[in-house]
């Protein structure tokens, strides 16, 4: 990769994209273009395929993508399949078609078996059932990442894939309807401090062990693997190191400064009961996270502080 390629971010303005342009700009790469929704619609075929026409951008970051926690993935499956595997096909077809020299793929570890084995290593995909409360998300992102490894095997195309583990960081989601656990953490315990309240009601039995990376390190990780990486199976992308998510609630309960009671909703779904990813991998190729948990929810609930005005809350 040349420090003077076009390289399209799709999802250039969430919580991953706007992380890539960050690191891509900090490392030198200086023509860097993205599109809102507005602008290009990546559901349409026809609007991509002109996109691409026009533009020509020698690399592509897949890192667009309906997101969304354990409540809206149930309650809206439907959607989460067809729009992923419809901006998948969009966007990997005309990589293909108008001769991307690099694309790079972001997946999810949902991907996983909701039993696989643990620390969960990028072979592990396809090996058992999913955890149903997250299926549909799942299946879309293997398609992606299977469709990127079929078009490197029968065109040489250099598609490659990876799989961060949970994000968080600015620009995340703060809608409590389909936020992630630590955004929709970080929102309850401050509206809790500031108004006042004796408890926060938290899903679930705080058991699960989830792990978290600070979505900065995360964007430092996806350029190396463009600068470094042409492999065909994916890439894991993690810390390595879990906690409980009680531990974390205990942890921005602290950092936010809320002093009442935590409340486990035990009648709550928790999800997959441990998700921990191996990165011996990405380890071996010289990468590692710098950005500890403790120090990724401050700078997070720091952004959040700065940024209630604009941050995407119910809705907005």
């Amino acid at each position: 990769m040349n420090q003077t390629d076009k390289i399209y971010v799709a999802g250039h303005r969430g919580l991953v994209g706007s992380a890539i342009v960050r690191s891509l700009k900090a490392k030198g790469y200086t023509n860097i273009i993205g599109r809102t929704h507005k602008e290009l619609d990546l559901l349409s075929q026809a609007d991509v395929k002109r996109f691409f026409e026009e533009e020509r951008p020698d690399v592509v970051v897949l890192a667009a993508a309906k997101v969304g926690g354990i409540n809206a993935n149930n309650t809206k499956p439907a959607e989460f399949a067809y729009e992923n595997m419809q901006v998948q096909c969009n966007v990997i077809k005309c990589c293909h078609d108008f001769h991307v020299k690099k694309l790079l793929f972001l997946g999810s570890t949902c991907i996983y078996p909701r039993l696989a084995p643990q620390p969960i290593p990028e072979d592990a995909l396809l090996t058992g059932p999913l955890e149903e409360t997250n299926e549909a998300y799942a299946i879309a992102k293997i398609a992606g990442l299977e469709m990127c490894k079929y078009f490197k095997r029968q065109y040489g195309d250099d598609f490659i894939s990876c799989m961060p583990t949970n994000l968080y960081g600015p620009y995340d989601n703060y809608d409590l309807k389909d936020s992630h656990v630590l955004p929709a953490m970080i929102r309850k315990f401050h509206e809790a401090k500031v108004k006042g309240d004796a408890t926060v009601e938290l899903w679930g039995t705080g058991s699960p062990l989830r792990e978290f990376l600070y979505v900065d390190d995360m964007a430092d990780a996806c350029v190396f693997l463009l600068e470094n990486y042409s492999g065909e199976q994916h890439v894991n992308i993690g810390t390595g190191k879990e906690v409980t998510i009680k531990e974390l609630a205990e942890t921005i309960c602290r950092t936010v400064g809320f002093e009442g009671e935590i409340v486990w909703n035990k009648d709550m779904p928790d999800g997959t009961p441990r998700k921990l990813t191996n990165v011996d991998k990405l380890h071996s190729m010289g990468w590692k996270h710098k950005v500890e948990l403790e120090e990724g929810v401050k700078l997070a609930y720091d952004w959040f502080q700065e940024n209630m005005e604009t941050a995407r809350m119910d809705g907005r």
